[in-house]
């Protein structure tokens, strides 16, 4: 299983913008073969940073879903948007499980 933890600092200005943008990418991903969760929340501190964390079977749906036009149209406006640098985390999970609380 690959893991991308991805982290954007949104321009307060471009934060209607974006979240409109990134509701729209969200459901159509999830959507996609080889997607096994697709999230984005903003951050309970900051509300102009926007977390990702999805999950995908492997390589080849993680690669297919950045080839997506709802991707495409994502990437392609998020340079006019972002108020700092992003981060963007990829993991190899062998193994996931439950915790109990």
């Amino acid at each position: 299983m690959i893991v991308v933890h991805a982290t954007f600092p949104i321009d307060p200005e471009y934060r209607e913008e974006a979240l409109a943008q990134i509701e729209d990418l969200t459901q159509p991903s999830r959507a996609e073969d080889g997607m096994l969760d697709y999230r984005a929340a903003t951050d309970v501190e900051d509300p102009n940073v926007v977390r990702f964390v999805e999950r995908y079977e492997d390589d080849q749906a993680l690669a297919a879903h950045t080839q997506t036009d709802h991707f495409g149209e994502f990437e392609a406006a998020l340079s006019d948007w972002l108020a700092g640098e992003p981060e963007i985390l990829r993991f190899e999970v062998d193994a996931m499980s439950e915790l109990e609380l």
